[in-house]
């Protein structure tokens, strides 16, 4: 017994100078810290572009944290919410996207950038089974073509979500604030143009990610994830971009465009103005409580990443904390479609008459006919200045 205690007391001595040595020849190269293959990592699987390459965190002692708890909570927790996430996102923004291609006669640029907004959240939950199935095997088993493509449809779906919601928005800020002006120019050509762009833009912010991505042995596991080049800007770009581009950009142009939007409102004799209103507070809060979490974590993270703290409960925390908000922040996509289309009367009009088509036994036919089919194919005609403008 005496033999066995000298030994494990011989073997950690030597294991943290060995390592000690190490993490001062990293610092002297200005890269981050790296753990050495033979530690255990912190998380054997990675979601998110933006919180890799400080697993096996060391504590000032010298000791490597063990964070098994938060891997066996991750490894239950995760796969079975991001497996709702993806049968409601999907469902929801399917139907989205059905109703605008097949069910319209007609197009405006508002359905164009609804079209969009679905297909983004689209790409973006097609991606959730595999970073389920990563979460549950605890290694990545699909090769690097799927690693790069599955990385690919989440950070672009990521980005155009952000982005056509940015659109959106500034469009029912033009349609009432600047209605006369502007009603020309709201025309389908520039809808294509709009959206082409905003597809491209979204390629561009995920680039880096996608092209840095690759698969990696780590100690005996395979991982997916990026790697970015030792000494490189790439990662502290990435944090930033992920803030800007996907916090406060978006935010920012909700408050500015709706802080405009409701004085216009307030001062239109209609009945629904206070339905928009709320609708209006509605899409701004939502948005702030569930992204707003997730962007902090990640902004944690990067102060781990620069050894601001790097003690072993704050790591601990933080990788839970990281767990929670991002199922919250991708719970996001499956309310857009409640958010942004299924408020319209007309909209909801067709999804029920879709619904009642497929499943006759659990949808019966309303006592009242149909609503009449109008020029927008979304939002009511009646006026350029009216509350379901918003829907």
């Amino acid at each position: 017994m005496q033999q066995q205690y000298y030994r494990l007391l011989y073997n950690t001595i030597i294991h943290s100078s060995s390592r000690d040595s190490e993490k001062k020849h990293q610092r002297a190269n200005g890269s981050l810290i790296i753990p050495d293959k033979d530690m255990e990592p912190t998380t054997d699987y990675n979601y998110s572009a933006y919180y890799d390459g400080i697993e096996g965190l060391d504590t000032s002692e010298g000791q490597p944290c063990n964070n098994a708890n938060v891997k066996e909570f991750g490894r239950v927790f995760l796969p079975t919410l991001y497996s709702l996430v993806f049968i409601v996102g999907f469902i929801g923004n399917g139907l989205v996207v059905y109703v605008l291609v097949k069910c319209r006669r007609t197009r405006s640029m508002t359905d164009l950038c609804l079209l969009n907004l679905a297909l983004s959240d689209l790409f973006f939950v097609i991606s959730l089974p595999f970073w389920s199935h990563y979460a549950t095997a605890a290694e990545w088993l699909l090769g690097d073509f799927m690693c790069r493509l599955v990385t690919g449809l989440y950070m672009l779906g990521f980005y155009g979500s952000i982005f056509f919601m940015m659109i959106l928005t500034v469009d029912r800020y033009v349609v009432i604030v600047h209605a006369h002006k502007m009603a020309r120019l709201r025309s389908v050509r520039l809808g294509v143009t709009l959206s082409l762009f905003m597809w491209a833009l979204s390629l561009c912010a995920s680039l880096p990610t996608i092209i840095f991505t690759k698969v990696n042995n780590e100690s005996g596991l395979t991982t997916c994830k990026p790697e970015y080049p030792e000494g490189s800007m790439w990662r502290q770009v990435s944090y930033l971009e992920m803030n800007v581009l996907g916090l406060l950009l978006p935010l920012s142009v909700m408050v500015i465009c709706y802080s405009r939007i409701v004085p216009m409102l307030v001062n239109i004799k209609t009945t629904k103005k206070h339905k928009a209103i709320k609708l209006i507070i509605i899409i701004v809060v939502v948005f702030f409580c569930f992204w707003t979490p997730y962007n902090v974590v990640i902004v944690l993270r990067y102060l781990e990443a620069q050894s601001y703290f790097g003690d072993c409960i704050t790591h601990k925390n933080i990788d839970l904390a990281m767990q929670w908000t991002e199922v919250i922040a991708f719970t996001h996509c499956c309310l857009n479609p409640i958010i942004y289309a299924f408020v319209g009367q007309k909209f909801t009009s067709l999804v029920l008459k879709l619904l009642r088509k497929w499943m006759p036994f659990c949808f019966a036919r309303p006592n009242v006919s149909e609503l009449p089919e109008q020029k927008s194919s979304v939002y009511s005609r009646s006026s350029e200045i009216t509350s379901t403008r918003l829907l």
